[in-house]
């Protein structure tokens, strides 16, 4: 295969080179198609454009495969915590025992947050959002920590990756303890990442409470699956922003709020949504199946079905819905909306329109099942997706900052109006 390709516009021909990754995907590098030719490349959503070079997630759709820095999701989320594959993404290679040991044992030190914050925080109504209050708490912890401005201090990133993974946990819970009118927890050091997590969000001061090992399992497995999923929205938001050399903090908020749309990470909610709105109108699972296949006439659409880019089964759903099942059986949870969520699921498993179509139940699909189940509120589902995706903005982050890329300036085609004569306010 030639290493160039040709590109023949105006009557002449221009090469182009050829760039191969270590999975054989091939890119055509256009880096310098506007100077030499005048032309810029249109393309909507950025479908068809590499905006970088990454050594950190692999994913083909066609194939349904998902890995990070190598290692198969499969395995990962078998036999690895979320700690491990969160060091894994950040610093490109698994922890040893030594080091692992003192990853934890920092994160384990600053799952504290100021209580300053608390006072920003307490300046939110009961009902805000909790993404709105996150992605402002990270954004805020910028003033907090004002070392995370200065470029010429690159030994305290470490310390800022610490800070967020340690950090965002802790400000999560605080949407949820407010809106029932609970007070905070503080975090447990002694329990490890995803005990305390749920210790912060269920446990009561009048009460003991005891973290199952069923739900921590299968949530260290949710937070995993959605670790990194190469440049998606969210992903590219995080290096676009940080490529202007803003810091850590606002990076990862402005992530957040990429994360925070119905389109990307608000989809799991939607799928509750969706099971809710089946229930309210009589919760016949089979009218909905067939108004589903007559999308075009009925306008209903299934939320949490097929996914944009794997085009066959999603990797990560597998792994999910075991954990789904071991959650559903062991909490013995007696929920309407979840009896319809499995007839959705047994249709679309077996019946033909939606085997034909690959219209398989995805992550959104699984996980959101699971955090209705463990008492999750739907608008804390995104919430959950962004914990779990902080190690991979993390990691896309320090990656984009390492390779001193620059920053990012994307083209556009004007169709407004040409040149114009102004007219004074009173000729109009």
């Amino acid at each position: 295969m030639s290493n160039t390709a040709e590109l023949s516009v105006d009557g002449k021909t221009y090469q182009f080179p050829i760039v191969v990754g270590s999975e054989q995907e091939k890119a055509i590098d256009i880096s310098n198609l506007r100077d030499q030719t005048g032309y810029v490349t249109l393309d909507k959503g950025y479908k068809n454009t590499g905006a970088t070079q990454s050594a950190i997630t692999f994913l083909d759709g066609e194939e349904g495969i998902l890995r990070y820095r190598g290692y198969s999701i499969e395995d990962l989320a078998d036999k690895a915590s979320f700690l491990e594959v969160a060091y894994l993404l950040i610093y490109g290679e698994l922890p040893t025992q030594q080091q692992y040991a003192e990853f934890e044992d920092s994160i384990r030190r600053h799952t504290m947050v100021n209580e300053d914050m608390r006072k920003i925080f307490e300046g939110f109504p009961n009902n805000a959002h909790p993404m709105g209050v996150l992605s402002s708490l990270v954004s805020a912890l910028s003033a907090f920590y004002p070392d995370s401005y200065d470029e010429k201090a690159p030994d305290q990133t470490q310390m800022h990756i610490i800070r967020l993974l340690a950090k965002l946990p802790t400000i999560a819970t605080w949407s949820f303890k407010k809106s029932q009118g609970h007070p905070v927890n503080y975090p447990k050091n002694q329990l490890d990442y995803c005990s305390n997590f749920l210790h912060m969000m269920f446990a009561l001061p009048v009460e003991d409470y005891q973290v199952d090992p069923v739900v921590s399992s299968a949530l260290n497995k949710l937070l995993i699956l959605h670790a990194d999923h190469e440049q998606n929205c969210s992903t590219s938001t995080v290096r676009l922003v940080g490529s202007s050399r803003a810091n850590i903090y606002s990076s990862i908020s402005a992530g957040i709020n990429a994360l925070w749309g119905p389109l990307h990470g608000g989809a799991n909610q939607e799928v509750i949504e969706m099971l809710e709105e089946i229930k309210a109108n009589g919760g016949d699972v089979a009218k909905y199946v067939e108004m589903a296949k007559n999308a075009k006439t009925t306008g209903f659409r299934l939320f949490g079905f097929g996914h944009r880019v794997y085009k066959n089964f999603d990797p990560r759903a597998r792994i999910i819905k075991k954990a789904a099942d071991d959650v559903l059986s062991k909490l013995g949870v007696n929920d309407p909306v979840l009896e319809i969520a499995k007839g959705l699921e047994e249709a679309a498993l077996h019946d033909e329109y939606f085997v034909s179509r690959k219209l398989y139940p995805n992550v959104d699909f699984y996980s959101g099942i699971i955090y209705r189940a463990l008492g999750i509120p739907t608008n804390m589902f995104t919430v959950m997706f962004a914990i779990g995706r902080l190690p991979g903005w993390i990691a896309q982050f320090v990656e984009m900052r390492t390779q001193k890329e620059p920053i990012g300036r994307p083209r556009q085609i004007y169709t407004g109006a040409t040149l114009r004569e102004f007219k004074a306010i009173g000729d109009r």
